[in-house]
């Protein structure tokens, strides 16, 4: 018998559409492979050091722009955690601090994921810019399969499920 390809799923949510449609394909997948699925949500806190370092930002403004991450993150997580009950599929939320590519691979390998998700890019985006740093490093660096989503249709077939 073939081994599944995968089993356990991390998908990285920053609060942009494609991240949300990202998460919409994770619930996708998870439900109709059950696998186990995990969203995280990172503050990049190693941005808001740098910017502090380099006066950019002051200590007072880096701290209520770091809260106000933290608030975002767990609403974001809370929405995952919605879309995901709505189509009763267990996910796991966690919402970390640092380097955002740096603690999405932390968290797939402390699950032992097998793929993670990352949400395609936007469409106002240059060309030039079409994949992120973020991708980049990811896919670069991840143990597991990466996989960018850009499904057209996930909110049909995420209604449908």
């Amino acid at each position: 018998m073939i081994k599944s390809l995968f089993s356990t799923v991390v998908v990285a949510i920053s609060g942009s559409e494609a991240s949300i449609q990202a998460t919409k394909y994770a619930i996708v997948l998870a439900k109709l492979y059950k696998c186990s699925l995990t969203a995280v949500y990172v503050v990049d806190s190693a941005t808001i050091r740098q910017l502090a370092a380099s006066r950019i930002l002051i200590a007072e403004e880096s701290a209520d722009f770091e809260s106000s991450l933290h608030r975002n993150g767990k609403r974001y997580l809370a929405f995952a955690e919605e879309l995901a009950k709505a189509k009763g599929v267990r996910i796991e939320c966690e919402l970390r601090e640092g380097a955002v590519w740096t603690e999405i691979l932390r968290v797939a390998e402390k699950k032992e994921a097998d793929l993670i998700i990352l949400g395609g890019w936007e469409k106002n985006k240059n060309p030039k810019d079409i994949i992120s740093h973020l991708h980049r490093e990811v896919m670069l660096h991840a143990k597991c399969s990466v996989l960018v989503s850009k499904e057209r249709d996930i909110d049909i077939i995420y209604r449908q499920i």
